[in-house]
């Protein structure tokens, strides 16, 4: 059996996830937003180019929204876990990660899908950062357990 201890600094971790959270609701408003802009009602989750011609501008809005939100459950596990381990360097990564992604969505909602890497493409290297973490963390766990 391995007891857990939980530092102090992984207050931080948990900013981070809260901040993450800000974040989404912001995106969806701003989905919404682009809804009532480009006359896109509900449940309608894309609008349809030979339909609506400003299609394209809003599906941009919501692809950037929407791959964000399929990205969630995995950076919280990576940062949760991660941040057990080494809370201050995960909750930096967390952060790159989260202006990473501020600057995906804010690309891609300029209706050209390519501008979502100009800045966009360095929620990466959070992310990678946040995998490299938890896989030390497993380690960690491995190789100071008694059984």
């Amino acid at each position: 059996m391995v007891s857990l201890e939980v530092p102090a600094s992984y207050g931080w971790v948990v900013l981070v996830l809260v901040a993450k959270v800000v974040l989404n609701i912001w995106m969806g408003i701003q989905v919404g937003a682009a809804r009532r802009k480009y006359k896109v009602p509900y449940p309608t989750m894309y609008a349809n180019e030979s339909d609506n011609k400003d299609a394209k501008l809003f599906n941009c809005v919501q692809r950037g929204h929407q791959n964000c939100l399929e990205f969630i459950p995995v950076f919280f596990v990576l940062l949760l876990l991660g941040g057990l381990q080494h809370p201050k360097i995960a909750s930096g990564l967390g952060v790159l990660y989260l202006v990473g992604r501020y600057y995906y969505f804010i690309g891609y909602s300029t209706g050209d899908p390519q501008n979502r890497f100009a800045w966009g493409k360095y929620y990466f290297g959070g992310l990678l950062g946040l995998l490299l973490c938890t896989i030390s963390f497993g380690v960690h766990l491995l190789y100071n357990s008694k059984t």
